[in-house]
């Protein structure tokens, strides 16, 4: 394919994505395929003679979209949003485009710098303290990592070599394999499976501290954690608050946790993967007070900020932090402008090496939505899951099972965890809306997530009908059999 043939496909990809996305909504949201539904469909191996452009296109109707699952459905209510937006794909042509490694400035400078940028913009958006922002001369400063699970493990490893080198110096005679024997780690009850995944890849030990009535994590219980693990002779040294959990987006309690974790010399991380994108709307920036005790925080722009995946921002008090942790130096990949203090070499910040230019999305949609636009997109998702729970609430069969915050409604029928797994069954089953379960304490719960940028109150209307209808059958169908018994 020569540029006068990638100018013509382009234009006639990019016609049949708009397509894709302006009449998704008549697309079934979820597939009918079985497991292994494609490998018949295509050949054994790769062709030897190149096969044209057309062929391909004609294949992607064929075998690609009948086995996708469409997250961009206004009709997509599972998880948590994936953010998209047409200034968000345009940047990401570019970025593939353009083809640079960034991982140091001497790679691609605009690369890192506009990261740099973009990142005191969104920290500025959110209103987080000074001291998390690069600045001019700042000792912060935020990264862009692949996603929250990433984030997470980056503090969780920059927090296990502070805290190493800090007992080496205190105590000599210890041995890293013994420090590490006594590392813990804690998180709520309800964190993200990642935050676990992460104390394994570290080989550190992780305690789940529980939630209270709301399912948030307050001062008084990681405190008795805490103070049971010390006199047992085990280090504390990592605690990931959760803000907008994923069964309920519930919120642990900052301004009790952030002291007692600055007290005890434990590196807090904050992972706010889906509801850090609410803090750009005033009433809601709240929910992240106490921020100023964290070392580390995260969210997602992927998620809920029109920004398409991948794209998670992370910032740090202290970059030397991370760069003590992960800094390495072959001649290869010196340059002569690292030891000027004005640059940033962001492979010291993360896992991979390798990195895409992903602050192009950032900065192509914060100018072009604008923060007052940006703002409008969080506050109608949130005034649709409010409009659903005065849905669920008017029908007495129906129970809400969590505080509705944000865009994420928790509900059941009332009754037995089969009831409610034969309901979700039955949703799912009829593929005309997507839902995902959760378990609350130990109730079976419906998670109703607010996730299409082209949601629109009609699709909350259709899809409390639809459930309603089959949670009528349902009950038609248990009364019957529980006669018949």
């Amino acid at each position: 394919m020569d540029a006068a043939e990638f100018r013509k496909r382009g234009k006639e990809m990019v016609d049949y994505v708009a397509d894709y996305l302006e009449k998704i909504e008549k697309r079934q949201v979820f597939p009918d395929v079985e497991p292994g539904y494609l490998r018949p469909l295509i050949a054994d191996c790769a062709p030897q003679d190149p096969e044209s452009f057309e062929d391909v296109f004609k294949d992607i109707e064929k075998i690609i979209m009948p086995g996708v699952t469409h997250w961009h459905s206004p009709y997509f209510f599972a998880y948590f949003p994936a953010a998209s937006s047409f200034p968000a794909l345009l940047a990401d042509m570019l970025c593939g485009g353009i083809g640079c490694v960034g991982f140091s400035w001497a790679a691609s400078p605009a690369c890192t710098e506009l990261e740099t940028v973009m990142l005191d913009w969104l920290g500025k958006m959110v209103n987080l303290p000074e001291e998390f922002l690069a600045g001019k001369d700042g000792q912060g400063g935020g990264v862009i990592q692949g996603s929250a699970s990433e984030a997470t493990l980056i503090a969780l490893l920059a927090a296990r070599t502070k805290i190493i080198r800090q007992v080496q110096s205190e105590k000599p005679e210890l041995t890293e394999t013994e420090i590490m024997g006594r590392l813990v780690a804690y998180a709520s009850d309800q964190a993200h499976s990642s935050v676990e995944r992460a104390a394994l890849i570290g080989a550190v030990k992780i305690k789940n501290v529980p939630s209270d009535d709301t399912f948030s994590v307050c001062g008084s219980a990681l405190k008795k954690v805490l103070d049971e693990d010390k006199a047992a002779g085990l280090i504390p040294f990592f605690f990931c608050a959760t803000l907008g959990t994923t069964p309920c987006c519930s919120f642990d309690k900052l301004l009790e946790l952030g002291p007692i974790c600055n007290k005890e010399n434990i590196w807090m991380h904050i992972d706010a993967a889906y509801a850090g994108s609410a803090f750009i709307c005033p009433e809601f920036r709240h929910l992240l007070n106490g921020v100023e005790f964290a070392d580390s925080f995260n969210f997602n722009p992927h998620k809920w900020l029109l920004v398409n995946f991948d794209c998670s921002a992370m910032w740090v008090k202290k970059r030397s932090d991370l760069i003590g942790a992960f800094k390495l130096e072959p001649l290869y990949l010196q340059h002569h402008h690292q030891e000027s203090g004005l640059v940033t070499d962001y492979r010291h910040w993360q896992i991979p090496l390798g990195r895409r230019f992903r602050s192009l999305k950032l900065w192509f949609v914060l100018r072009m939505y604008g923060v007052k636009g940006l703002q409008e997109h969080i506050r109608k998702h949130i005034r649709l899951s409010h409009q659903f729970e005065h849905l669920v609430l008017q029908d007495e069969r129906f129970e809400i099972c969590a505080e509705v915050v944000l865009g994420l409604v928790c509900f059941r029928l009332k009754g037995s965890n089969e009831l409610n797994e034969a309901l979700l069954k039955s949703i799912n089953d009829a593929k005309k809306i997507h839902l995902v379960p959760c378990h609350l304490r130990e109730k079976f719960v419906l998670r109703f997530a607010i996730c299409s940028r082209t949601v629109e109150s009609t699709h909350i209307k259709f899809a409390w009908q639809h459930i309603s209808q089959l949670a009528t059958d349902l009950l038609k169908t248990w009364e019957q059999n529980n006669h018949q018994q």
